[in-house]
């Protein structure tokens, strides 16, 4: 393979991986306003998410990837999570109580 193509395709992968990271492990920070246990859903008040293209402040429902999730938090406790869009909806992967 010609090395100028490989060096473009080394770079283009080492890009490609760098800014999917990034937009991926974006923390928003939130509070939780409701939290549906049976369902594996939680409402959460939160900020900008612009890992997910959300520009604006908004409250929405969430899916958890771990139900446990749900045990560790509150109505009314302040987080930071991070979440992906799916085609079944936005499902938080990660949260965590805000320090």
């Amino acid at each position: 393979m010609n090395p100028i193509i490989r060096i473009a395709t080394a770079l283009a992968l080492t890009l490609g991986l760098s800014c999917g990271a990034l937009a991926a492990g974006a923390s928003i920070s939130g509070e939780v306003k409701k939290i549906d246990e049976g369902a594996g859903k939680i409402t959460l008040k939160h900020g900008p998410a612009k890992s997910l293209g959300m520009e604006e402040p908004m409250t929405m429902v969430y899916r958890v990837k771990d139900a446990a999730m749900l045990k560790q938090v509150k109505v009314g406790d302040k987080v930071t999570f991070e979440a992906e869009e799916a085609a079944s909806g936005y499902t938080v992967t990660k949260m965590e109580k805000a320090k």
